[in-house]
């Protein structure tokens, strides 16, 4: 009698459920009451933590009403994982396997998010089947991140990216991809933080990609990977791209790769900011005409308050092309940018001493006057700029180039007197003070 009743029951509401909503319960009334009965052991089952009895109702419920709610298909993941960990054989384990294989494609037809169910999907083939599935959870996690972007979960992020080493490894596929899976990785995880600044799940993946990216983040290795890439297709300009961006981003800047790369992105895709980045290369290289011709450039267009620099950087390229009084203009107008910095004076007194044997005249005297000239301007350096190191380096100058001033006899003798003014001739052409050594 009870037994008819629970039945009577099952179809009464497997009657109001089909008509309501034939989706969620079955196809057909007859499907709707063998899903009600069944959600009904099931879950008693599955309350009382018993999954082993909770297994066989919960896949009749799969069959007969797969689009009942999300939760069956969240308890039906423990199920079968339990119904795997208890399994006697390896055949049975690799059934149930598949069942929850199968399971995520079914959760992903009736309720949707595919980009983070096939990225769970994957977590679970990687823990239940490892290096013997690592294509399949590759590319189930490489199909997540192409379709949730940065919204994906970040751990999953970095399971994808983790995923890429073993299956480079394992496959012995172009290490290439390595790069590849790392800059968008990294892409995704700087574009999420940036929408979420205080998220330490964010965080914690990005340190995490990192770490694992790390052994394959040598130069030597990077310049390896990326030198035939680049000779073989020197005009692709996301290439190009990617190699400069990743060869600066891991301090790898004194490469001839990245030279070359860089050089190349200028020339396809012209910037202030590559024209000072050029600059700056030539510069180290002691390619100083072509350093200045770089900064010029890059003064021209850049934004007002990277200008002070690059006249700096400019001031030195000009002065290693021995254009003294070009290399004295571009550091004057970098002390106009910023008064308060000493660097642009400790430039000019390095261009006064480097040209006084030649600027101003022969004789004891006429090829040391310049010094005077220097140590004022380093002077001056300290004065706007008393900071301990502006004021040793500027006190060091002055101290080394005072010994180079006249002796007070040779400049007695052509009628110099201390501490009278005098006008320094040639290019500089500034007025300053004698001084005098004994």
């Amino acid at each position: 009698m009870k037994k008819m009743t629970k039945i009577g029951l099952a179809i009464m509401l497997a009657a109001m459920a089909f008509s309501a909503n034939a989706q969620k319960t079955g196809k057909t009334p007859e499907d709707s009451v063998k899903c009600i009965e069944n959600l009904s052991l099931y879950q008693e089952a599955y309350k009382m933590k018993n999954y082993a009895d909770a297994y066989k109702p919960w896949k009749e419920v799969l069959q007969y009403c797969p689009g009942y709610n999300k939760n069956v298909y969240i308890r039906g993941g423990n199920i079968l994982k339990t119904m795997i960990a208890n399994a006697k054989t390896g055949e049975e384990q690799s059934k149930y396997i598949d069942e929850l294989m199968a399971m995520y494609d079914m959760r992903i037809q009736y309720f949707g998010e595919e980009g983070l169910n096939k990225a769970r999907k994957a977590l679970d083939l990687e823990q239940l089947r490892g290096e013997a599935a690592v294509e399949q959870y590759y590319k189930l996690y490489e199909e997540a991140v192409k379709l949730d972007g940065e919204k994906l979960e970040p751990s999953y992020i970095y399971k994808f990216f983790e995923a890429t080493i073993f299956y480079v490894h394992s496959k012995k596929v172009d290490p290439t991809l390595i790069i590849d899976n790392y800059d968008l990785a990294s892409t995704l995880l700087d574009k999420a933080l940036k929408a979420n600044p205080g998220d330490t799940d964010i965080k914690t993946a990005i340190n995490n990609v990192e770490a694992a990216f790390s052994p394959y983040a040598s130069c030597e290795q990077l310049v390896d990977i990326f030198t035939k890439k680049y000779e073989a297709a020197p005009d692709d300009l996301e290439l190009v791209k990617k190699i400069s961006n990743l060869l600066e981003s891991k301090g790898c800047t004194k490469t001839e790769l990245f030279f070359n790369t860089t050089e190349k992105l200028h020339a396809m895709q012209p910037s202030p900011e590559s024209a000072y980045m050029m600059g700056n290369l030539c510069l180290t290289k002691q390619q100083y005409g072509k350093a200045a011709e770089y900064l010029k450039e890059a003064v021209a267009g850049l934004e007002e308050d990277k200008k002070y620099q690059a006249n700096i950087r400019l001031a030195y390229a000009l002065q290693g092309a021995k254009s003294y009084s070009a290399a004295r203009s571009a550091a004057y107008e970098a002390a106009k940018l910023d008064p308060t910095k000493g660097e642009p004076y400790m430039i000019i007194a390095s261009l006064y001493a480097e040209t006084a044997g030649s600027c101003c005249g022969s004789g004891p005297v006429m090829s040391r006057v310049a010094y005077w000239a220097a140590v004022d301007k380093a002077i001056r350096a300290k004065n706007v700029e008393d900071t301990p190191e502006m004021v040793e380096r500027a006190n060091k100058f002055i101290n080394t180039y005072s010994r180079h001033f006249p002796s007070q006899t040779d400049a007695f003798m052509e009628n110099i007197i201390d501490g009278s003014s005098f006008t320094v001739g040639g290019w500089i052409g500034e007025t300053t003070t004698v001084r005098t050594v004994k």
